[in-house]
């Protein structure tokens, strides 16, 4: 019954075979160098996280898995200054970093781990995400079982294992053996899941009375959670309802033009929708943001307001969703070609049933809605930003054409489309998420005190949010060649350096292992036997 009630409630960001089966465990770490008894990064240009702009020449002092001391040590263009530097000892590792660009492990707050659907071994799913600096990642599902995933956590907090900082967040009601109706039932299973372990709970929806009493017996409790509002119960319970109640984050966007509907009170569906026919979910689903109140309305002004007053945080993931307005883009994107398992690739391709893939007859018209609901999305959600709301970065991969880390700075991209400065997005997804993820004394930005999480680079990131991809940006060298600069350089988490090239190249080589066992090297475009 448990199955049937999820597989009702699943939403774009949950597996439709939640079942709960286990994805290959990631194997003993082998790679990484540290965490040294003291680490001082010399010369770097640093992005701290807090939305202040870059500053160096700068030496930063690790000492284990802490920053001990930001030294400012010069100008730009003149020699250090040598009294102002930190001096190495005995023993002390120095990396010599001048020109290069540090700002603070990024921290994908929507990511799920994969699951047998896709074919996904945690290994290559972790050397992913830490191949583009994210060094924390929340699981809003623990869709490979919550033991597994707090194995996991527990591995890679002690470093046992290459992955990033990992929060799991299991789906309300997982594990009970029949589904959740009343209050008392609800706040027995929270309560449960708090001693489990959790980290915090991922709702879908529910009748009021559950939803009330889950969410206040959460906080109560001091877990976090997370929402994704859908569409089988947000007529009941929008994102107003869940905020009040106590939720401290809201994924996607389902809930919020629910809450703006200021003509209306259900969405116009097609009066032959079907919610398990995932093409009318989502192109329905494209035309809602015109339903709601227009932007700077009345309502739309006393929504945001409120959400503001009860310091609220929206997690957009608009890179999932993107694919809805341009098909080609999502499906053509260059790292599919190495990067992509062939059993993800199969998960992606049209399919009734493997949820998000929904390419029955994607046509042009529904394109063009989702572009307008994105115009709509992006407008709530920078002004939600711009007058004080935290917004964070998430990233939701393993469907929809999205892959785990280019994924995550997809996300980075457009929220910079949204209108939000290089630093507002670096800030998003950095601090703010640290601070909706309660993390904030640890993570989000480089400071003394905080944990050793850095992204180093060569290429300045403000400047093109693209040299943060793995593949890197394409520039002009001098003999009028085209060049690849870029990628994340060393993803540092806890002190312990990573080569994040050769973390991205492992990642390859699981790919050619993986195709080697396949019949065909190539990836085929749906319906393109010729390829």
């Amino acid at each position: 019954m448990l199955r049937k009630f999820i597989a009702l409630l699943v939403g774009a960001c949950l597996y439709s075979f939640l079942g709960i089966s286990q994805i290959m465990p990631s194997p003993d770490r082998k790679e990484g160098n540290g965490p040294f008894t003291r680490l001082i990064l010399r010369s770097v240009i640093m992005i701290d996280g807090t939305g202040a702009p870059p500053i160096g020449p700068v030496d930063i002092v690790v000492e284990q898995n802490r920053i001990t001391g930001v030294h400012v040590v010069g100008y730009p263009g003149l020699p250090i200054k040598e009294n102002r530097r930190p001096q190495a000892g005995p023993g002390d590792k120095v990396m010599e970093l001048d020109g290069h660009y540090l700002l603070p492990g990024l921290i994908d707050m929507h990511g799920h781990i994969g699951g047998t659907g896709q074919g996904t071994p945690a290994e290559y799913v972790f050397k992913l995400w830490m191949a583009h600096g994210i060094t924390t990642v929340r699981d809003p599902a623990a869709s490979n079982g919550l033991n597994w995933v707090l194995d996991h956590k527990k591995k890679s907090a002690n470093n046992s294992i290459t992955a990033p900082r990992i929060l799991a967040y299991t789906v309300f009601g997982q594990g009970s053996e029949k589904s959740i109706s009343n209050a008392a039932e609800a706040k027995t299973w929270v309560q449960e899941n708090a001693k489990k372990g959790a980290d915090g709970v991922k709702f879908f929806g529910a009748k009021p009375e559950v939803m009330q009493a889950a969410l206040e017996e959460n906080k109560r409790l001091g877990l976090r959670s997370a929402m994704h509002h859908a569409q089988m119960d947000v007529a009941r319970w929008n994102v107003l309802h869940s905020a009040r109640a106590g939720l401290t984050t809201m994924e996607h966007w389902y809930g919020l033009p629910e809450a703006l509907f200021a003509d209306r009170t259900i969405q116009d569906y097609r009066l032959d929708y079907n919610y398990q026919n995932e093409q009318h979910r989502f192109a329905e689903a494209g035309k809602l943001w015109k339903q709601a109140a227009p932007p700077y309305s009345e309502h739309w002004n006393k929504v945001m307001q409120e959400l503001l007053d009860l310091d609220f945080t929206l997690d957009p993931t608009f890179n999932i969703y993107e694919a809805n307005r341009d098909l080609m883009r999502a499906r053509r994107a260059e790292w599919h070609e190495e990067y992509t398992l062939p059993s993800l690739w199969r998960f992606y391709q049209p399919s009734r049933e493997s949820h998000g893939s929904y390419w029955f007859d994607w046509t042009t018209e529904e394109e063009i809605q989702w572009k307008e609901n994105y115009r709509l999305w992006m407008t709530f959600v920078n002004e939600y930003k711009n007058r004080g709301g935290r917004v964070t970065a998430g990233s939701d991969s393993g469907f929809i054409y999205q892959l785990y880390g280019f994924a995550f700075i997809r996300e980075l991209e457009l929220l910079r489309e949204a209108g939000f400065h290089p630093l507002e997005v670096l800030r998003a997804a950095t601090l703010h998420a640290a601070e909706a993820l309660g993390m904030e004394k640890d993570l989000g930005s480089v400071e003394v005190g905080k944990l050793a999480d850095f992204v180093i680079l060569e290429e300045n990131p403000l400047q093109n949010i693209k040299v943060l991809y793995g593949t890197g940006a394409i520039r002009i060298d001098d003999t009028n060649e085209p060049i690849r600069v870029g990628g994340v350089k060393y993803t540092v988490k806890d002190g312990i350096v990573y080569d994040a090239k050769q973390l991205l190249e492992d990642a390859r080589t699981i790919v050619n292992q993986h195709k080697a066992r396949e019949e065909s090297r190539k990836l085929k475009q749906p319906g393109l036997e010729w390829e």
